[in-house]
């Protein structure tokens, strides 16, 4: 691969790799509030003791479990931008 083709694939994983720190950082903000609110809501299940309540703790706290496995893929795929951007480094430096 060319040095301007490695410098432009570059650019576009940098690109890539701050759209994903974004998406990790309004994640991590998104479940920090639903699990406070899955947390509330546990309380209450627990205090009221009623079906509803419970329902609706189970709602929440499958809501925060898929937020964090929808995290877990974000932060997968960060890291493979990062390991493809340290390889067209690598190939940079060898071009030189």
């Amino acid at each position: 691969m060319s040095r301007a083709s490695i410098e432009r694939r570059l650019g576009e994983l940098s690109q890539e790799l701050n759209a994903a720190r974004e998406e990790l950082r309004v994640l991590d903000e998104q479940i920090q509030h639903f699990a406070e609110s899955a947390d509330d809501a546990r309380l209450r299940a627990m205090v009221s003791e009623t079906p509803l309540a419970a329902r609706e703790h189970d709602e929440a706290a499958r809501t925060v479990s898929a937020m964090r496995r929808d995290r877990d893929a974000w932060t997968e795929r960060l890291t493979a931008l990062e390991r493809k951007q340290d390889e067209l480094l690598d190939q940079m430096l060898e071009a030189t």
